[in-house]
């Protein structure tokens, strides 16, 4: 991750003013939000360490008291996050060919080509499923935790889903100082559920905008291999 926030950041501070940095190739990463991964829309910038982001994506870390660059993670002032008006006139000016067609489109409107190319949507349906390569022989567990909906650790409201738990707590439990155990962390096989986060609305804003279902296709033989793994670890010490 560390290294991954080194290329980005570096990355949006090499551009030279006369042009883009090496043509069109890389143009479009050049020029992405390293929140939502695809080309700014309505980008702006934290005043404090320069860091781009969409604004929409910027949005959530501005709604808690002491807000941290989602890539350095220093902190910084909410009121000095303008328009990146240097940016979107770039935006407007370059070109970089299209990931599916390779159709030159200006960056501006790179989203909304990629999002009706057909070549980019057939790619995307061709994606390989996940299958594991080994099929494991450990017991399938008695009790699967359930990671789909979880309570609210402050008032114990139930049944919320991951955005539903994180506009509960904005709403309702911004000012509450205390410190509490992440419900999505500890109902993961690496979480721990006697962790109590000191700022639990950062950690939500950081670590849990985006579904773990969407990224990872978790299977109960996956969990079964993970405990038996940490039980050799914890044996072998």
């Amino acid at each position: 991750m560390a290294m991954f926030r080194s290329l980005v950041a570096s990355a949006q501070q090499r551009q030279p003013a006369g042009g883009p940095a090496g043509g069109d190739s890389g143009l479009e990463a050049q020029y992405s939000c390293p929140i939502c991964l695809e080309v700014y829309h309505r980008p702006v910038a934290i005043g404090s360490c320069g860091h781009t982001f969409c604004g929409e994506c910027l949005q959530p870390c501005l709604q808690v008291p002491s807000p941290l660059c989602p890539l350095c993670r220093l902190p910084f002032d909410p009121k000095k996050v303008d328009k990146a008006v240097h940016v979107e006139k770039q935006l407007s000016s370059y070109k970089a060919p299209c990931r599916g067609c390779s159709k030159k489109v200006t960056l501006a409107k790179m989203r909304v080509h990629v999002s009706s190319c057909m070549k980019v949507q057939e790619q995307m349906a061709n994606c390989p499923k996940f299958v594991p390569v080994v099929p494991t022989s450990q017991p399938i567990p008695s009790a699967v935790p359930n990671r789909s909906t979880f309570t609210c650790p402050y008032c114990g409201a139930r049944n919320l889903d991951q955005q539903e738990l994180l506009k509960h707590c904005v709403d309702n439990h911004r000012s509450d100082p205390n410190r509490v155990v992440c419900p999505i962390c500890s109902a993961m096989p690496w979480g721990d559920p006697s962790y109590k986060s000191a700022n639990f609305l950062q950690h939500l804003l950081h670590r849990h905008k985006f579904s773990y279902d969407t990224f990872v296709d978790y299977s109960i033989d996956e969990e079964a291999a993970f405990q038996a793994a940490l039980a050799l670890s914890l044996s072998e010490n």
